[in-house]
């Protein structure tokens, strides 16, 4: 979830689960369908850059693409996630504009792999994306997705599902692992949202990477295929973060931002808009069409700043600011 201004510009809880690692993951996670990532996040976002150069002087940029970010799909969800909810009904309205006005729903894979190669996106892409792993994703979203054949991603928080793994702390009503493995037949991409949706850029080296590497462990461990994509709790991160994601095995990973992607953001820091219970049917036609979204998410941008600034400070007071 990303629930504070921060993170997604909603009121909401910013703590973290309590409780520790209870040690390092026991072994490497399961082998992904893109290999290894051998490149820091700064050679990865310096190759699309030049990539976008070399285009702008032989033909055009591709063009920014919206990655809608949801979290619950629920008639009536818990109080802290009320905010960051959806209808079922408005989900499926905001679909049929989706549909009505020619745009192709991608992976989060799909669209960091063309932009890497520099091959061609499907006309209009768009990116429909889940964050934590509420269960209303597949009850209420998953039927009108598949209906339409639409390709989605979902971020789980590997320690909010109810199992064996879980470490409790879970604001609502989670998939099962069951349900996961459903999604991921129905051609949906399951992606990690660490293992316990703490503040990242706040934790220790040790913790942070306890929190990348057990969520692509379990993910592996449980649908026999590791993520390859990841988003940042909150939409925190930073350089630390993110080469501490790459580490890990995640090839690409989102933030928040409240802007468009573009491939000049780089494959680590793709940049995401907030859709809320709040959004209305022409917020998201101007949404998905890309018009005035600096305007609908100026205040966010400016609580963003703020906090941003707080949590540098504090990183700093705990020696691990970058």
């Amino acid at each position: 979830m990303n629930g504070d201004p921060a993170g997604s510009g909603a009121g909401g809880p910013a703590g973290s689960p309590a409780g520790s690692p209870a040690g390092s993951p026991t072994g490497s996670p399961a082998r992904s369908n893109t290999g290894s990532h051998s490149r820091s996040p700064a050679a990865d976002r310096a190759g699309y850059r030049s990539r976008g150069r070399a285009e702008e002087e032989s033909g055009p940029v591709p063009a920014p693409v919206p990655i809608l970010m949801y979290h619950a799909v629920a008639p009536d969800p818990a109080p802290a996630t009320l905010g960051l909810s959806v209808t079922p009904e408005a989900f499926a309205a905001q679909m049929d504009v989706v549909a009505g006005r020619g745009f192709t729903p991608v992976t989060t894979a799909a669209l960091a792999a063309a932009w890497r190669s520099g091959t061609a996106l499907p006309p209009r892409p768009v990116l429909v994306t889940f964050d934590d792993g509420y269960e209303g994703v597949h009850r209420y979203a998953l039927p009108v997705l598949a209906r339409r054949s639409f390709p989605s991603t979902v971020f789980v928080t590997s320690g909010w599902l109810p199992g064996r793994h879980t470490t409790g702390g879970a604001l609502d009503t989670m998939l099962s692992w069951e349900q996961v493995r459903e999604l991921a037949a129905a051609g949906t991409e399951i992606g990690g949202h660490s293992h316990s949706h703490p503040q990242l850029d706040q934790l220790d080296a040790r913790r942070l990477r306890f929190e990348a590497l057990r969520c692509r462990e379990l993910i592996g461990e449980e649908l026999g295929t590791a993520p390859d994509s990841f988003a940042y709790p909150y939409g925190y991160s930073s350089r630390r973060v993110r080469a501490t994601v790459r580490e890990a095995g995640f090839a690409q990973a989102l933030a928040v931002g409240n802007a468009l992607a573009r491939r000049r953001q780089g494959p680590y820091a793709l940049e995401r808009v907030t859709v809320r219970r709040s959004t209305t049917t022409e917020e998201f036609v101007r949404l998905v069409e890309g018009r005035g979204v600096g305007r609908n998410f100026a205040a966010d941008r400016a609580m963003t700043k703020g906090y941003a600034l707080a949590r540098r400070a504090r990183g700093a007071l705990r020696g691990h600011w970058i």
